[in-house]
């Protein structure tokens, strides 16, 4: 298992993911809860989105690093219309 914090699961997905306006993340040394913002969200289904995201942190997954991710994986549109409760 390979040490990662908050700001390497970050670092990931804004590596990863095809520039993403906002990436949040809040992890507790198991579990992740990721908030991605990314036009080329749009028209995905939403399957399609978080598949995106578990990519990019396939091997932090595999070794047990993180042990459990919730995301919400968003186009810019979306996350106008929430991100005031956020």
């Amino acid at each position: 298992m390979t040490a990662i914090s908050s700001d390497t699961i970050q670092a990931l997905l804004t590596e990863h993911l095809d520039s993403p306006s906002e990436v949040r993340v809040n992890y507790d040394g198991s579990s992740a809860q990721i908030i991605v913002v990314a036009q080329s969200f749009e028209g995905m289904s939403r399957i399609k989105k978080q598949q995106q995201v578990y990519a990019a942190l396939q091997a932090h997954i595999a070794d047990g690093s993180i042990h459990a991710v919730t995301m919400e994986t968003l186009t810019p549109s979306e996350w106008d219309k929430v991100k005031h409760f956020r």
